[in-house]
């Protein structure tokens, strides 16, 4: 390496990047230990009713304890007793009951939680720019949605719960047990903190292989949906066997992942029931040899009363850790399932308690003026070798009508895209002056029509009234007629009540269009961006479909991107783009005619 060289050595590149995975792997654990504050009140149920239940069982270890010393020491009737076991069936009932109650909150505070992440992730989603999205597999997204989601349920709902049980029961039996037995207490409190020790080095474990079959799942559904989405395209060209045995060593790869985690798992819960069965049976075998007579380390003598408590006492100091490590695995792999929600999205995103309400989002506030301004819009191509538009400048005045003219491919539609947000850009476009208006204040605010609308399965009328749900009748009627949707609707049986497959699969390119002009209009937006509005028309059809698009956007700001010189010349003025620049098309003005008739 040269004395000049900006290079670094690999040792300084090698800890860069083991700091940002450390700082990765903290910002992910604070944002999945933040989605416990989530759950409100289920969530604060779920974790105080098992310590209630936790403070009743002392008190029913040792009422039982005192009881069967008053029956097999104290000789004591049956009847008698009959209060104190009362008392214990009735302690019983109510952990029981208090068990129930956590079991349930925990289950509804983790759906509460999880519907608000899926909410986050999919408004993540679409407020994307579509390059985004086409970067990704759909099948990928979708298991992230859902499945990755779905996975925090362990986390949330069993978990958290075991961890603070385990965290102050163990240390609280302890302590109850001290003063009791200090030997038995001592030894508690001395194996107790072992058992997560052993724990956490499983886990570690644990957790990387649960990363991996995260990851081969993620792949295995983004793999297994696209073959589906192109499977016409495979058979065709024989690759149906091929694919087939293909998507079935991605599941095997996935099985392996999963035996992975699962052999780990157990592998965690035996360290734990082997320190728990050494503990029980020491205090156990310490019990008996002190009633023996074998070993005398206490002051007093050891009651039978005490030395039942400690017995009942000592598998309870290990059930909360034990609980802990039936659901270790759940931790790993929500865990896991968060780093892959990271990579996937790019960052996680932030996730509110409550949702918005449609009330809301309706009178969220919305810009009046509707004025276009670019300044330096630079657009590269995929592949970053060069620019589609480089350093554009322009201004569109609010309630102007423009058109976008240019050769195809020269970023007529590219330069559409960048205004709607819809395609990343360098420099800046602003809306009514405001550089930072809200995402769903510009989606209010305006409409764009591409060169392939999208179109779903459902009738015509449905589809139009995707533009505005509560449309009537007559508004759909209305639009239709418009947008000239009527005078092919009108000659089928079932007007627009007549179905359309899955993207407009029925109609002809021309008719699409007209069908996703009509749910603009639906509409009330300040700005329509138009791509190709007008192609696959006759010439009757276009004129008609201009006069309904020019009568629409009358105080509206009107962009389209067109080849057609017919609805061209019926805009205020045209652009031109080309060789990555927009300039003015001068149009020639019509010639003054005499009052005598000739030309002046």
């Amino acid at each position: 390496m040269s004395a000049n060289s900006t290079e670094l050595p690999l040792d300084v590149v090698a800890d860069a990047a083991l700091d940002h995975r450390k700082s990765k792997e903290q910002a992910q654990t604070r944002w999945l230990s933040g989605l416990g504050r989530l759950g409100g009140r289920a969530m604060a149920v779920a974790i105080g009713a098992p310590l209630l239940a936790g403070l009743l069982l002392v008190v029913q270890a040792w009422l039982v304890a005192d009881t069967l010393e008053r029956a097999i020491g104290g000789g004591v009737a049956r009847a008698e007793l009959a209060t104190g076991i009362a008392l214990i069936a009735a302690l019983f009932v109510a952990r029981a009951g208090l068990s129930y109650l956590a079991e349930s909150n925990g289950s509804l505070a983790a759906e509460h939680v999880i519907s608000r992440v899926r909410l986050a992730l999919f408004r993540k989603t679409l407020s994307e720019r579509p390059d985004w999205s086409a970067s990704r597999a759909s099948g990928a997204i979708s298991a992230a949605i859902v499945d990755q989601a779905e996975s925090l349920e362990g986390f949330l709902a069993r978990f958290l719960p075991a961890m603070i049980q385990a965290a102050i029961l163990p240390m609280a039996f302890a302590v109850i047990v001290l003063p009791v037995d200090w030997v038995a207490g001592m030894l508690l409190l001395v194996t107790a903190p072992l058992i997560p020790v052993f724990m956490a080095l499983a886990g570690w474990g644990a957790e990387a292989a649960k990363r991996s079959e995260a990851v081969a799942f993620a792949r295995l559904s983004a793999y297994f949906a696209d073959r589906l989405r192109g499977m016409l395209t495979l058979k065709l060209f024989g690759r149906a066997e091929a694919e087939t045995r293909a998507v079935g060593e991605a599941s095997e790869q996935l099985r392996q992942s999963t035996m992975r985690v699962l052999r780990i798992a157990f592998l965690s819960s035996a360290v734990l029931e082997f320190f728990a069965a050494l503990g029980v049976a020491g205090t156990a075998l310490y019990i008996g040899l002190t009633f023996l007579g074998m070993v005398n380390l206490r002051f007093d003598v050891l009651t039978l009363q005490a030395g039942l408590f400690c017995l009942l006492m000592a598998p309870e100091v290990y059930q909360p850790l034990r609980l802990l490590a039936a659901h270790y695995h759940d931790r790993a792999g929500a865990k896991a399932s968060i780093a892959e929600l990271d990579t996937l999205f790019e960052g996680l995103p932030e996730v509110s308690p409550k949702s918005t309400s449609q009330k809301e989002r309706a009178t969220s506030p919305r810009a009046t003026d509707a004025t276009i301004v670019a300044t330096g819009l630079t657009v590269r191509a995929p592949d970053r070798t060069g620019a589609v538009l480089d350093g554009v400048t322009f201004r569109i005045e609010a309630g102007e009508q423009v058109a976008i003219v240019g050769e195809s491919g020269s970023g007529k539609t590219t330069l559409l895209e960048a205004v709607a947000r819809l395609r990343g850009h360098e420099g800046s476009v602003t809306i009514g002056g405001d550089p930072e208006i809200g995402e769903t204040q510009l989606r209010q605010m305006l409409a764009f029509l591409g060169q392939k609308p999208r179109l779903f399965q459902g009738t015509i009328a449905e589809n139009i009234r995707l533009g505005r749900r509560d449309a009537s009748e007559a508004d759909v009627r209305a639009a239709a007629e418009r947008a000239v949707v009527s005078d092919f609707a009108d000659l089928l049986p079932l007007g627009l009540e007549t179905p359309v497959g899955e993207g407009g699969l029925g109609l002809s390119g021309g008719e699409a269009h007209r069908v996703a002009l009509a749910r603009i209009y639906l509409r009330s937006p300040d700005i329509l961006l138009l791509d190709e509005p007008t192609a696959h028309l006759d010439g009757a059809t276009e004129e008609r479909v201009i006069d309904g698009m020019l009568d629409f956007a009358k105080g509206r700001t009107l962009i389209v991107a067109t080849h057609s010189r017919t609805l061209a010349a019926r805009m205020e003025r045209s652009l031109r783009v080309a060789g990555g620049q927009l300039m003015p098309v001068l149009r020639a003005k019509p010639k003054a005619v005499s009052r005598s008739g000739g030309v002046a």
